[in-house]
């Protein structure tokens, strides 16, 4: 145990499977005060190994200590949110097991009040803290997997079987917030089912189907009637492929699958390449959970992937689940709402059935058209038109007088610039209507359009592409190419940070190496 004078002082509540866990790294880091449990024999087992610990059998005997500035609750979901209120009302920060709570209404109760008396709140979605998801995130965020196209989680065992609430609520808290954590987004519908086999109406295997604002969709499957432990989450990107196995050596949790998909036109090949191991620090994510509320204790600053904002997230995707088991169709999480989350100037008109990012802004005269994807943190700038069926990836710049019109596809960080043009149909007359003749256009991540440019429908645009301005696109663009003229045609090659290449293919501004392949450029 290291123990300071400045080290705030918990108590931990419930000393089940989980609750034994946080004694022990609490008592490590030198800042467990007391354990409360309702068991005796329990309580003396504690305090006779570690000592100096007070033992107790009720909140209100927490409480009564004022040395206790935090309560860590590990006990039994049904009571989070009255013990969590108890501790705050009583000027206590808390530190919560997952999940916040079993309702909406309990759990906003718990934010608001967390808010309100300016107590910490804190869930235990600890695997936001794990080195191998902290380097997922790193790849995901630089694009090193390309286009994240789906996710699927396994959280499988044989055993820790619950009869108050069903898999969902006991096993899939840390892979929500672990996927929205990476993604970056908050699902807008949710479609699930499973079964009941040892407690009427408790499932003891479920499954669902998530679909996020950008269009990337994921699947969950958890259970603890499978005759092995699996912990396991892929990360499908058209670039490469990553997957962190819970389960693995530490050497091996981590691993990428540089997988490529090629493009023929617009008919995608499968290249497929070993694993390779990615090296991560042996911290265990538990630890750093704890130190992260003892700091939040200290610093009364709330920590970003685990404060009670995005405990209710996960709490209103859990309900939606759980919802949809039950009525056996999609459920939209009830914190999800179209007016929300993004901005709309009071001139644009939005669609029924359109999808838009978190932090997204729409300007002047815009108009949405239905079934329209549209993801975060984009910006569409004034007199733009989008679909109908459009799909716009994330952080995508649309400015002035563009249309996206049905068939065009812009994945993430696309930049369009003023007056640019795509078209959809090849051969248009105005008296023959040939909407069923559209011919799709790919915008791969990255790539910049300038101004008054023409993209001619069917074609593929690769990543980190530039159009230059003015310029007519009748072909397929390798990718970091630089396209000008009419018809455009290639002048050379641009790095990703949007300097231009010189001919050992190495950026003179960010240091970042290339080599030629068949589809254009790839970084060393």
């Amino acid at each position: 145990m290291v123990e300071t004078s400045s080290t705030p002082k918990v108590a931990v509540i419930g000393t089940g499977y989980w609750g034994r866990n946080l004694v022990r790294d609490f008592y490590n880091l030198g800042a467990l005060k007391t354990v409360c449990d309702s068991d005796r024999e329990t309580l003396k087992n504690i305090c006779q190994n570690y000592p100096g610990v007070n033992g107790v059998m009720s909140l209100e005997e927490v409480l009564a200590d004022p040395q206790v500035a935090g309560v860590v609750l590990a006990t039994p979901a049904p009571s989070h949110a009255r013990l969590a209120i108890s501790a705050m009302e009583a000027g206590r920060d808390v530190l919560v097991e997952k999940p916040l709570a079993l309702t909406m209404e309990d759990g906003r109760a718990m934010v608001s009040l967390a808010k309100s008396e300016g107590r910490i709140l804190m869930v235990d979605h600890l695997l936001n803290r794990h080195p191998a998801v902290t380097r997922l995130k790193e790849f995901i965020r630089a694009g090193q997997l390309g286009r994240i196209c789906h996710v699927y989680s396994r959280r499988l065992n044989f055993g820790k079987i619950k009869r108050e609430e069903n898999a969902f609520w006991s096993l899939a808290p840390h892979d929500i917030s672990l996927i929205m954590n990476l993604l970056g987004e908050t699902p807008v519908s949710v479609q699930a089912a499973g079964g009941s086999f040892l407690t009427t109406g408790v499932e003891d295997v479920a499954y669902a189907d998530l679909l996020f604002p950008a269009g990337i969709t994921a699947h969950i499957s958890v259970s603890w009637l499978n005759p092995f432990k699996e912990q396991r989450l892929v990360v499908i990107g058209l670039e490469q492929m990553a997957v962190f196995d819970d389960t693995a050596p530490w050497e091996s949790k981590l691993m990428l699958y540089p997988h490529r998909l090629k493009w023929q036109g617009l008919v995608p090949e499968a290249d497929k390449a070993e694993g390779q191991p990615i090296p991560i620090p042996q911290d265990q994510p538990l630890k750093g959970q704890c130190q992260a509320f003892l700091k939040a204790i200290e610093s009364r600053v709330q920590p970003p992937d685990s404060h009670g904002d995005e405990a209710l997230r996960v709490l209103a995707v859990l309900t939606a689940m759980d919802r949809s088991l039950k009525e056996s169709r999609p459920q939209v999480p009830e914190l999800y709402s179209p007016s929300e989350g993004y901005s709309v100037h009071p001139t644009a008109v939005i669609d029924q059935e359109v999808i838009i990012g978190e932090n997204t802004k729409i300007w002047h005269f815009s108009h949405i058209l239905a079934g329209s994807k549209i993801g975060p943190n984009c910006n569409i700038g004034q007199n733009v038109v989008i679909g109908p069926h459009a799909k716009v990836g994330r952080g995508c710049k649309i400015q002035n007088n563009v249309s996206v019109y049905e068939g065009v596809e812009l994945e993430d960080d696309v930049f369009c610039g003023p007056s640019m043009v795509f078209t959809n149909v090849h051969n248009p007359r105005a008296f023959i209507r040939r909407m069923s003749e559209l011919r799709p256009t790919l915008v791969r991540r990255g790539a910049t359009i300038g101004a008054n440019a023409t993209i001619v429908c069917g074609h593929t645009l690769g990543e980190y592409s530039l159009i230059g301005a003015g310029a007519v696109v009748a072909s397929d663009v390798k990718s970091h190419a630089v396209m000008v003229g009419v018809p455009a045609r290639q002048k050379g090659w641009i790095c990703r940070c949007g300097t231009n290449l010189g001919p050992d293919l190495r950026c003179p501004a960010c240091g970042q190496s290339y080599r030629e392949i068949p589809e254009g450029l790839t970084a060393l």
